[in-house]
């Protein structure tokens, strides 16, 4: 048996609310609308991760979810201009990620992240 997919539920009565931060200001695409749920990603392959941990990282407060993005900075325009506000960020880390903290409009803490470009995580 091997996991093939781990699927984040968040529980509301706004659909419409999780389209403008999901789908409109994130850029994730509908995957399956049954009309009670909307599941929303992208058409690349994802990872199947979970993490455990005791903190957000860098003592701030541990995220509800972690959404990996290509360009950080575009993504915190969309968000700004959107008129989610920015409540971390946007930071260079120390293990190697730049990122910030926004919250949905269910009130979840997103960690928006993108890895730093191998060679400067390695030093050169």
């Amino acid at each position: 048996m091997r996991v093939k997919r781990i699927v984040a539920n968040i529980q509301t009565s706004d659909l419409a609310a999780a389209k403008r931060f999901y789908e409109d200001a994130l850029g994730l695409e509908v995957l399956m609308d049954l009309g009670w749920i909307v599941t929303y990603g992208s058409g690349e392959m994802a990872l199947t991760q979970i993490s455990v941990a005791t903190q957000g990282g860098s003592s701030t407060p541990l995220p509800d979810l972690s959404i990996e993005v290509d360009d950080l900075d575009e993504a915190l325009l969309r968000m700004k201009n959107a008129g989610f506000p920015i409540v971390y960020g946007p930071a260079d880390e120390p293990w190697g990620v730049r990122r910030f903290y926004v919250r949905d409009p269910f009130g979840k803490l997103v960690n928006i992240v993108a890895h730093a470009p191998h060679e400067e995580r390695d030093g050169g």
